[in-house]
């Protein structure tokens, strides 16, 4: 895809993550890389993610000039802590083309239960199987580059989703489509989680076996399931956007 459909796709993911409710404010970030992967896409600090047009995006070096100190914005209007995450693993993760982070409510409820693990229990979890990661070692906001390059040596070569100890989540991929197809999936999976964890009763958990290869069956599956998800769901907006004129 060129980059004018990487800007389209990421604003409208964007705007479809604050449909959801599964920002923060004007906070919360998504980027993709574009080009020959030395710059990458970012949502700019300030504009509310229901408002966002591919326009809006700020176009950002993947190697960082000096940033302003702690607690200040970026000269050219990035937030700070997206600044951080978001370009150091771009930088260190080679399967981060995009990289999605959102507080969405049940991804992050499983964030902020003492040591737990992603339970292999329906279809859309066995998706995530072995490509889950855990960061556990919430020291507050991504203030410093060396929070970045942590985050980026927990997602390692394989992993698509890091739990953000007492934080959130975050999701990454070589699209914007199969970024934010994930994103969906897994807040899926994890709202199952939470409602079967509220029963009290025991989890029918799948053994490895077949999380595997339901895995597997999941990365075969015909056709490009995540670029129809989303090219339908940009189309249900622009009939909703022509219906309000």
């Amino acid at each position: 895809m060129n980059d004018e459909g990487v800007r389209r796709d990421l604003a409208a993911v964007v705007r479809l993550i604050a449909r959801f409710g599964w920002h923060e404010a004007v906070a919360n970030h998504c980027s993709a890389v574009i080009g020959g992967g030395e710059q990458f896409l970012l949502n700019p600090i300030g504009r509310h993610f229901a408002r966002m047009q591919p326009d809006d995006l700020r176009l950002l070096p993947i190697v960082a000039p000096v940033v302003a100190p702690a607690g200040h914005e970026v000269p050219d209007g990035i937030d700070v802590t997206a600044w951080h995450l978001h370009a150091q693993v771009h930088r260190l993760v080679p399967h981060a083309k995009v990289v999605l982070h959102t507080h969405q409510p049940y991804a992050t409820t499983l964030a902020c239960l003492d040591g737990y693990e992603f339970q292999m229990l329906d279809q859309n979890a066995c998706r995530f199987f072995g490509r889950v990661a855990y960061d556990r070692e919430y020291g507050g906001m991504f203030m410093e580059e060396s929070a970045g390059e942590r985050v980026a040596r927990l997602l390692g070569e394989h992993h698509a989703v890091l739990l953000l100890g007492n934080h959130g989540v975050m999701v990454v991929g070589e699209t914007v489509a199969d970024a934010f197809d994930e994103l969906v999936y897994f807040e899926h999976a994890c709202r199952l989680q939470v409602l079967a964890l509220s029963t009290g009763r025991p989890l029918a958990v799948l053994d490895e076996a077949v999380a595997a290869t339901t895995r597997a069956q999941w990365a075969a599956y015909p056709g490009d399931a995540a670029r129809a998800h989303l090219d339908e769901l940009i189309a249900i907006m622009d009939e909703e956007s022509r219906s309000r004129r």
